[in-house]
């Protein structure tokens, strides 16, 4: 489960369509004459988002003002994996194409992806980016794509009603203990408050199970040779589903109804009933434009324990039949329009002005760098904000272990959604024996990962 997908399925800030539009050129195709490089990229929002439709086209023609030997062809639409080798055979693949980052290891694997190894010493300002969202994009020493934003899995709360239960909102849970603790108090304040709330269905029981493995310093698969294997029947998944068994049924502080997917638990939150939730910074602004919520109501930190957490995200890769020449003016404009230092102020800038929220831990401007540019960026984020700072400050300050998504996610989702759903709707249920049943029907699952 990708939460950029989530973010677009909620309409929210750099949102797009996942239809594809067919294209005329091949990825091989010749610079077009008097010299300018003809570059076919996709992330284009579609026109039912006009903000968004209206920011990109501007930025596309900006570049190519600055860059006249490059002629940028815009289309709609980003990542679909039941197109995209169809595409890429019928040259129809744009140049510059859109990953999330749980596409770009089978995309390597099977050669879709131009290696771009001896290109991105060139690009200013790579090295900056976080060396482990780099790694997503790269294999055996040889880079295919450049990562653009991110995302990692936090803790989000109410800061209402932690201030009701009498908690500090700015001392949230720094561990699971914690997080248990902070629950009893606002389910103790009555009327229907729940103290936390978890999903367990359309594969995001799976997703948010994988989180709380993450956090606690678990996995859900490894490498055993050269074959994936589950990697969640131990003293870590136990762990986990235990944790959830004694709140639900011990405490009774994550509410009588189950089966939430994340516009249940979004709702909740919106309402004022919820205390706390696993979430990326995406929902913030989901809380307060779909569900009436109040930015200053909100909090986000760190996930607790932070042995690791789940990141997912989004960059690009390039056709691997495009040119020297397409390949040049490709990392070019993801350079400029994504990864720009130079633009994060009027960036912000223009967001503002058409009242888009600032200082939130999403893009506008990506969440992706170290170093100086992390401060510049941080700085201009606070000097510009319209929403408050301080409430994401120690999600943004802390820095645990991020781990991607397991292979062929979706499908190990599904099998760990009956695990969840077991732990929090049985209370008869037995964790060793609901993790012995998911690993025997994950194993074929990953067995299938080339």
């Amino acid at each position: 489960m990708n939460s950029s997908s989530l973010r677009r399925a909620a309409g929210l800030l750099l949102a797009g369509s996942l239809s594809l539009t067919a294209v005329a050129c091949s990825g091989t195709a010749e610079p077009a004459a008097g010299g300018k490089v003809v570059l076919s990229v996709n992330g284009q929002p579609p026109q039912t988002q006009a903000f968004e439709r209206k920011v990109f086209d501007e930025d596309v023609a900006e570049f190519e003002a600055a860059n006249p030997d490059i002629d940028i062809e815009p289309h709609e639409g980003f990542m679909d994996p039941k197109t995209f080798s169809a595409k890429l055979a019928g040259g129809q693949l744009e140049d510059v194409y859109y990953a999330y980052f749980t596409d770009p290891a089978n995309l390597i694997a099977r050669k879709q992806a131009a290696d771009i190894t001896d290109y991105v010493k060139d690009v200013p300002h790579y090295s900056a980016i976080r060396p482990e969202l780099r790694d997503v994009f790269s294999k055996d020493g040889k880079v295919y794509g450049i990562p653009t934003a991110n995302y990692s899995m936090g803790l989000l709360y109410n800061r209402a009603l932690f201030a009701e239960a009498g908690l500090n909102p700015d001392q949230p849970p720094k561990t699971w203990d914690e997080v248990r603790e902070a629950a009893k108090k606002i389910t103790a304040l009555g009327g229907n408050k729940v103290g936390f709330a978890e999903y367990s269905k359309n594969n995001q029981g799976g997703w948010h199970f994988t989180a709380w493995m993450y956090s606690v310093g678990g996995a859900i698969a490894r490498q055993d040779g050269d074959k994936w294997v589950a990697d969640f029947n131990n003293d870590k998944g136990r762990e986990v589903l235990q944790h959830l068994k004694d709140m639900r049924w011990t405490d009774n502080t994550m509410g009588e109804k189950q089966l939430l997917v994340i516009e249940d638990v979004q709702q909740m939150m919106g309402a004022g009933q919820l205390g706390m939730y696993l979430a990326a910074p995406d929902n913030v602004p989901v809380l307060v434009n779909q569900f009436k919520g109040d930015y200053a109501n909100y909090g986000l930190t760190a996930i607790p324990d932070g042995e690791g957490t789940l990141i997912g995200g989004e960059g690009y890769m390039l056709n691997p039949k495009a040119t020297p020449e397409k390949i040049k003016a490709g990392l070019k404009w993801i350079q400029w329009k994504f990864l720009n230092p130079d633009r994060f102020e009027k960036n912000l800038q223009r967001y503002k002005d058409q009242g888009q929220p600032i200082g939130l831990p999403v893009p506008p401007v990506a969440d992706v760098w170290t170093g100086d540019i992390a401060a510049r960026q941080a700085e201009l984020k606070e000097k510009l904000a319209t929403v408050p700072v301080a409430n994401f400050k120690s999600y943004v300050d802390a820095a645990p272990k991020g781990r991607i998504e397991p292979p062929n996610a979706q499908q190990v989702y599904a099998i760990l959604d009956n695990v969840m759903q077991a732990v929090l709707t049985d209370r008869d249920a037995d964790p060793a024996t609901l993790l012995a049943d998911a690993e025997a029907k994950v194993n074929p699952v990953l067995a299938q990962v080339k």
